[in-house]
């Protein structure tokens, strides 16, 4: 039987380790579990007292879904709830696409509240050795060539912890950013969100088809209804109740105050919690009508911002997640962070054991910086697209759907959304197409059995996966079986001869169907060493 996270936390020292990871939501506990994996031991600082229990994201859709099935955790992650679901259709720039048309809907999700997420995630960094210390807050941070130092207060007073790197997963407002002055250029968007989990009111009829019947307001469809106040949007959760979301412009007037049943008035942009009569009176101004809602399971207030740090490194301290982009749309945020997480795990992992020079950290800044922007892109396009009310932009919506009435235009939408069309720019002598992308899961025969390429990563160690005539290609990776699994294979139209897979899911270098021993063992040489090190002393006899 596992201890609680409460009875581990007790007896585990507050000590040196090869990482200090600042922050201990879903980005901060995923990167803890990936260097675990890899072998680097973790601290994990944490200002909250235990996982959140804010209702925040609902789930993860698109790649960072595949790397949990890359990592096994996917039966655990959906024990009791549905697993993968195709998404029907995705919210964009205020308006609701429809993935349905398509044969296939290019986009799986994976619905798991956030509380529950943190909560699992927090488990799994903790079984595999991760230490993770609450009601930590960080204070400052110093480093020099060979170390950082958190300088911390918690429950026992001021501290300082030293390790070789530090990573910032503490949020847009990030302490360790500020620490390093690390600049976080952006623009916030003068808009207001309001969103709410409650039940159907008793007065309104849900329609088998997820429409509304609003008795003094008619029918209300799913998906978003605009109007010259702003956009009221809702849709039917699986356990029965409704998402609602209002989206108005901030307003600096003393009129347009929320003012509650009881007469007080609230700020828009107040720190005081949302309550269910401000979303009241934020549906009715939106509507022009009242929706009675009675309850709320989740409330919050929330704006959006578009900032991408300057860079990803300063030294020995990296960021990621929400402490390096913020993006002006839903849906992103939670999976484009614990993708930089798989990305940055193996690599610091590497670094710290001395495997590999320190050099091998810029590529995590150039790539995932690079997936930000990607990210960045689709979610400003959205803000163009929501935020226009006048008739040009509503010209520009009507244009956009009619594009995306043709399944190429839905594909591309769906896959930037996703993340899946983010491929790196790595070294490719050969040219192939593959190289910089994230590996096909490949149905696999082995000498041992049936297997796949994503089962092959659960370890999350670099493969190299030999699809065809392999002898030389066996020989170069001589050298390196402490740290790279050779697999010998065989797969129905195999997309290559050879393919070099990193930790993160992501090929390294591919040979051709074909291609010469002379021209591919070098460029795998080149790739091994690049990512994983030259040749061990044990070459001469692996």
């Amino acid at each position: 039987m596992h201890a609680t996270a409460e009875e581990r936390t007790a007896r585990e020292p507050d000590r040196t380790a090869d990482v200090v990871v600042v922050g201990a939501g879903p980005t901060g506990l995923m990167l803890a579990a990936e260097l675990r994996l890899a072998g680097a031991s973790v601290l994990v600082l944490d200002r909250r007292e235990g996982p959140g229990d804010t209702p925040r994201a609902s789930g993860m859709n698109g790649r960072i879904v595949q790397l949990l099935c890359c990592r096994g955790l996917l039966e655990r992650f959906s024990q009791g709830g549905r697993g993968l679901v195709p998404s029907p259709s995705i919210p964009f720039g205020g308006m609701q696409l429809d993935l349905g048309r398509l044969p296939d809907s290019p986009l799986q999700a994976l619905h798991l509240p956030q509380p529950r997420l943190e909560r699992l995630l927090d488990d799994h960094a903790r079984d595999l050795g991760a230490r993770v210390l609450r009601s930590r807050t960080l204070t400052g941070l110093t480093q020099d060539e060979s170390t950082v130092t958190a300088h911390v207060s918690g429950p026992d007073g001021p501290s300082a912890i030293t390790a070789r790197y530090l990573v910032g997963c503490d949020g847009g407002w990030s302490r360790v950013r500020e620490a390093v002055g690390i600049g976080f250029p952006g623009t916030a968007y003068p808009e207001v969100n309001r969103l709410a989990q409650v039940p159907v009111p008793d007065a309104v009829t849900l329609r088998d088809d997820g429409d509304l019947d609003v008795p003094g307001l008619g029918r209300l469809r799913a998906g978003f209804t605009r109007t010259d106040r702003g956009v009221f949007a809702f849709g039917a959760l699986s356990g029965g109740d409704l998402l609602v979301q209002t989206t108005e412009d901030l307003v600096r007037t003393t009129e347009d105050l929320v003012r509650t049943t009881e007469g007080e008035a609230v700020a828009d942009e107040g720190d005081a919690p949302m309550t269910l009569d401000e979303l009241r009176a934020s549906v009715r101004r939106v509507l022009g009508a009242d929706l009675p809602f009675e309850g709320a399971t989740r409330l919050s207030r929330y704006r959006f911002q578009a900032r991408l740090a300057e860079r990803y490194r300063d030294g020995r301290v990296m960021l990621a997640g929400d402490a390096a982009h913020q993006f002006p749309a839903t849906g992103i945020g939670l999976n484009v962070g614990m993708l930089d997480a798989v990305n940055l795990g193996w690599k610091l992992a590497s670094v710290v054991q001395g495997r590999v020079p320190a050099a091998l950290l810029e590529t995590y800044h150039d790539e995932r910086r690079f997936a930000g922007e990607r990210a960045m892109l689709q979610t400003q396009a959205q803000v163009a697209l929501r935020r226009s009310h006048d008739a040009a932009g509503d010209a520009l919506r009507e244009v956009f759907q009619e594009l995306c009435a043709d399944e190429g235009a839905l594909r591309t939408i769906a896959a930037l959304v996703a993340g899946t069309d983010v491929r790196y720019r790595l070294p490719n002598p050969n040219g192939h197409a593959l190289t910089g992308d994230f590996a096909p899961d490949l149905s696999l025969s082995t000498g041992e059995g049936t297997t796949s390429v994503a089962r092959l990563l659960h370890a999350a160690r670099p493969v190299l996966l030999l699809l065809g005539e392999n002898d030389d290609l066996r020989e170069a990776a001589r050298g390196r079986r402490d740290r790279v699994d050779v697999i010998e294979a065989s797969t129905e139209q195999p997309p290559a001869d050879a393919l070099l897979i990193r930790p993160d899911a992501h090929v390294a270098w591919a040979a051709a169907v074909g291609e010469p021993a002379s021209s591919a063992v070098p460029a795998l040489r080149d790739a091994l060493a690049r990512w994983f090190g030259e040749p061990g002393p044990d070459s001469a006899a692996s």
